[in-house]
């Protein structure tokens, strides 16, 4: 008899329920998250089990394990999987059954499962992402340190080759301890160029050989660094159905709300890819950044249409979704980016 397993992961240990074709829960087994104690455990497994398991942080070497014990994991959104479960109670054994009683009825909410090699370079590219928003906090406090005391430094960026030199030229006007900050601070913000320069290079050398970072630098105003987020942040374009879907996935799509006749779009969901939205969106304010560059072309149709009806947040949105609705059509055709054709504009909430 077939049996489903349910996996409530935990810090240091995860709990096992397994329910057999019937609908009967066995016992609830407490698992240390020791590998040689976990790989006992699978062992004795019936030969490759479905196990459902939540898309909590530590997922990724559990699901290494099962796989190696010759099981099939299948990771499940866990805010979805409890609203499906409509338990009262919350405890281990609960969470573990239900999702085992979920995959046994077919309603486990599934998600992908990226190959760990994917996994493996997601975390160089987003450790970049992490040290540049942390560089942006430095220069942010560095700002402010220099307007508390009144030293303006001329220059759109403070630290160019030029300002950045008069800026040291002038920190004695500070006071000792903010003098000493702020050249702790500027340290900082060196060390942090040299390891955002780092994982860039490493980032490149695995562009090179992708056919889909190219395909994706032909959107507009998509370069390297945006191509590589856009890449390993989509994965396999076949997971997504449609472009809709892709465009879904990365927050760009409005909520619904229809009733008695009267409709509205509300905000988008928040539960998404926030890298991949981040990474459209930026290239959608990179478009409203050089629209005279790009005069005549789609995308600066549309955000000035939509900008002249609402604001600049809901134009570039509208084109972030243009740009991935057409990311999925790039990959999913193996095809360089091409203006819409005006016939087909009206197929789209996306085209002018």
């Amino acid at each position: 008899m077939e049996q489903f397993i349910g996996c409530d992961t935990h810090k240091n240990f995860s709990v096992f329920v397994a329910v057999n074709e019937k609908g009967q829960a066995g016992e609830a087994l407490r698992v240390a998250h020791d590998r040689l104690v976990l790989r006992k455990f699978l062992a004795r497994l019936p030969a490759r089990s479905s196990i459902a398991v939540e898309a909590s942080r530590n997922y990724s070497w559990l699901v290494d394990e099962m796989e190696r014990a010759g099981h099939r994991p299948r990771l499940c959104n866990p805010l979805e999987a409890k609203r499906r479960m409509g338990l009262t109670n919350k405890t281990d054994k609960l969470d573990a059954r239900g999702l085992a009683i979920l995959l046994r009825n077919g309603t486990l909410p599934e998600v992908w499962i990226p190959p760990g090699e994917l996994r493996d370079q997601r975390e160089l590219l987003r450790l970049r992402i992490f040290l540049v928003r942390l560089r942006t906090r430095v220069k942010n406090r560095i700002h402010g340190a220099l307007a508390r005391h009144n030293v303006q430094i001329p220059g759109a960026d403070l630290f160019g080759v030029a300002a950045r030199k008069e800026l040291v030229a002038r920190l004695p006007e500070l006071p000792v301890h903010s003098r000493e900050a702020v050249e702790q601070e500027l340290a900082t913000l060196d060390f942090l160029n040299l390891q955002i320069e780092a994982a860039e290079e490493r980032l490149e050398a695995i562009m090179k050989v992708s056919v889909e970072a190219d395909l994706l630098k032909t959107l507009p105003c998509v370069g390297t660094i945006l191509s590589m987020v856009m890449m390993l942040e989509i994965g396999r374009v076949d997971r997504f159905p449609t472009a809709a879907h892709l465009a879904s996935y990365a927050g760009l799509v409005p909520r619904v709300h229809s009733t008695g006749g009267h409709t509205r779009m509300g905000q988008v969901c928040g539960n998404v890819n926030r890298n991949l939205k981040w990474a459209f969106v930026e290239a959608a304010n990179l478009i409203a950044i050089n629209q005279r560059r790009l005069t005549g072309t789609h995308v600066v149709r549309l955000y000035q249409r939509i900008k002249r009806a609402k604001n600049h947040q809901k134009a570039a949105m509208a084109v972030a979704r243009h740009l991935a609705e057409a990311a999925w059509w790039a990959l999913t055709r193996l095809e360089v980016y091409r203006e819409p054709q005006r016939s087909q504009q009206a197929l789209s909430s996306t085209h002018g």
